[in-house]
């Protein structure tokens, strides 16, 4: 009979102390709610205020109405969250006074940024640049984040005071123990099916995420082989427009100079030698035209070398060599063995060779360069190595294409290019590319 009413009696007694601890914590858990709205609707506040300021500053530095922007919008929602923190927020007539001395400031700091962006507007440089070296804006600014950061601490002290609420309701809530024990065995319950279900997700989602990598990266592969091909080609079409461009040269400007030319011979010869000074004038069109003839010759040598074609690529090379070293003062020694290589390997390395000969000149301050085409069993080295400046392959200006081209075109032909370099120590330029079938 006893055991019954004690049975009801801490049945009742647990469920008071539930009901009771319940109510706190509820009335505390939604006291720090509202303090951590507030602390989130000052943290935007003072995020609006920074907002409008970077704008500001952006447009008086730049004259960029896009900078207006940010800061028309900043301006705009400022109002709103005062009002959000005044109406639901801040209860406290201590909070409120602040609150409202925030306003003041606020509106004083807006008053200085919209006199400044409309003097700037107006074109009134001195005034707008004498408002923003003063202190003015910035005292302002500083009020404003210490207004923000005592309101702040005191919504702080709330949650504070929040939170030893609940613990005191927890406390409380010790008494309950066995209810306790079977609320803390099916909280692990769940947390056990929650895990379960989130090592499930989380390998799906491993999956996924690899399925997604590997689409990605063939999407790579192609784009890469497709911008390849498409280099490559352009490459091709470049090659072959040099190539119609020398033949037309080579006839129609050749035959029409070499016309000229004998017809000022027919013409000289139909003068007498009495005749000095027109004499003289044949002569210097004769050299003229003579000029005009080997310009036209260095013009399409350089546009399709024909010794490349009729002489072979040993002996292309060598005239390059000579021709560049007489050119630039170079001393450039040759050792070239015959590569078993088809017509467009041949072009490539001749390319290479002119390209890597060309950035000598230019850059290097060289003395003496070394160019060597060797044969090997399954591979054709060639090597142009400088005893120049040199460079760092890591500060090489990304709009400069010669290097890459050189690569692309080694690459194209089934080769590799190594470049091998160092301040103050020359450079070496080395490509392999296999024999042709």
């Amino acid at each position: 009979m006893i055991s019954l009413p004690a049975a009801v009696l801490a049945a009742v007694v647990l469920v008071g102390i539930n009901e009771t601890g319940y109510r706190r914590s509820t009335e505390a858990l939604e006291e720090i709610e509202r303090a951590q709205q507030t602390r989130v609707e000052l943290s935007r506040l003072l995020q609006q205020m920074l907002d409008a300021e970077t704008g500001q500053r952006g447009f008086l530095l730049t004259g960029d109405e896009r900078y207006l922007q940010p800061y028309s919008g900043a301006t705009a929602g400022l109002n709103q969250t005062i009002d959000r923190l005044r109406n639901s927020y801040l209860k406290t007539p201590e909070e409120i006074g602040k609150l409202a001395e925030l306003s003041r400031n606020i509106s004083r700091k807006l008053a200085e940024m919209d006199l400044s962006v409309r003097l700037r507007k107006q074109g009134n440089d001195e005034a707008w640049r004498f408002i923003l070296l003063t202190d003015v804006g910035r005292e302002h600014m500083d009020s404003i984040r210490a207004q923000v950061t005592q309101l702040v601490e005191s919504r702080s002290q709330a949650v504070d005071a929040g939170q030893r609420q609940v613990v005191q309701a927890l406390q409380l809530a010790r008494l309950g123990i066995a209810a306790v024990a079977l609320i803390g065995l099916l909280a692990f319950y769940m947390y056990l099916r929650q895990t379960r279900a989130l090592e499930i997700a989380g390998r799906q989602q491993q999956e996924e995420l690899k399925r997604e990598r590997d689409r990605l990266g063939d999407q790579v592969r192609e784009r890469t082989a497709s911008l390849a091909e498409l280099a490559t080609h352009l490459q091709q079409v470049r090659e072959d427009e040099r190539a119609y461009l020398a033949r037309e040269l080579h006839d129609e400007l050749g035959s029409l100079l070499t016309a000229a030319k004998l017809d000022v011979a027919r013409i000289k010869s139909k003068i007498g030698p009495d005749n000095v000074e027109l004499q003289a004038r044949l002569q210097h069109l004769t050299e003229t035209l003579n000029s005009g003839i080997a310009l036209k010759r260095n013009i399409i040598e350089d546009l399709r070398p024909s010794s490349l074609s009729n002489l072979g690529l040993v002996a292309a090379l060598e005239i390059l060599a000579r021709e560049t070293g007489d050119r630039n003062n170079l001393s450039i020694h040759c050792r070239l063995e015959k590569p078993p290589l088809d017509d467009s390997a041949q072009l490539t390395v001749y390319r290479m060779v002119q390209e890597a000969l060309t950035n000598i000149s230019k850059y290097a301050h060289a003395h003496e360069v070394q160019v060597r085409v060797g044969v090997h069993p399954t591979y054709v080295l060639v090597e142009i190595q400088d005893d120049g400046a040199g460079f760092e392959k890591e500060r090489i200006d990304p709009s400069t294409h010669g290097l890459q081209g050189m690569r692309h075109r080694v690459e194209t032909a089934g080769g590799r290019l190594t470049i091998t370099t160092a301040p103050g120590a020359g450079t070496r330029v080395t490509a392999t590319l296999p024999h042709s079938a």
